[in-house]
């Protein structure tokens, strides 16, 4: 072969290469943009943002539930040729079973952080200064012994199946997230719900903390309390009979 036939079949196969290379490239660059766009649209980049994106997924499925709900009473309202049935058992039932609206005279409760720019003794710890699950659960107790009707947690129905729960300073209720101060509410008898409060020995031990630390604290009485119904399924998915010792 000539040196000119040598020459030309060197720059061939160069520009060959360059082409196979920027072609690779594009072809890399392409697959490493979709791959970073699915990443981006299925995995948060933090917990911030994975819990405000289930929190807008729960609240889109508690909207399907609503309409879902209003279906079912629908379908299921009372055939007026049936036998008549106990109107106030039903209602009774329905208050308990939070599938109803309910509205009262009653009182509020708010639980609140202590402050994060006080100065505190050596022997404080900071989960002194913060509200735990208890303190929440311990009120709730309280007010349902006390002969409350119906309660809310943060503007939300509580009933027989709720379960709440407490990450560090934030509370997890019905899927959905919620930070300090938190509210319960309840409808009943204002005077017996706060005697209810007065006898509970472990909002007494909440009570030292408001003193030490100023913990948040606050009982208010209502002449009417509006509460929404239950936004949630009222089904059991794990449950058993209870074992009765012999």
């Amino acid at each position: 072969m000539s040196p000119e036939a040598t020459s030309r079949a060197r720059r061939v196969r160069a520009s060959l290469s360059v082409a196979f290379v920027l072609v690779l490239a594009g072809l890399l660059f392409t697959a490493n943009a979709r791959l970073a766009q699915g990443e981006e649209s299925r995995h948060p980049q933090d917990l911030a943002q994975l819990v405000d994106r289930e929190s807008e997924r729960n609240a889109e499925l508690a909207s399907q539930v609503d309409a879902l709900d209003d279906e079912i009473a629908r379908l299921s309202a009372p055939d007026p040729a049936a036998p008549g049935v106990d109107e106030d058992l039903e209602r009774r039932a329905a208050v308990a079973a939070g599938t109803v609206a309910v509205s009262g005279p009653g009182v509020s409760v708010m639980l609140d952080d202590a402050p994060q720019d006080a100065t505190y003794p050596a022997s404080i710890r900071p989960d002194d200064l913060v509200v735990h699950q208890q303190d929440i659960q311990a009120v709730v107790n309280a007010l349902w012994a006390g002969g409350a009707e119906a309660m809310t947690l943060q503007g939300q129905r509580v009933t027989a199946t709720s379960a709440f729960r407490c990450a560090g300073n934030i509370l997890l209720l019905h899927g959905r997230v919620y930070s300090p101060p938190y509210v319960v509410e309840a409808v009943g008898d204002p005077d017996r719900l706060q005697a209810a409060l007065d006898r509970s020995e472990r909002i007494d031990i909440y009570q030292q903390y408001v003193d030490a630390v100023n913990l948040g604290w606050g009982v208010e009485e209502h002449d009417q309390i509006e509460m929404p119904r239950y936004e949630g399924s009222l089904e059991l998915d794990y449950a058993r009979p209870a074992q009765v010792a012999s």
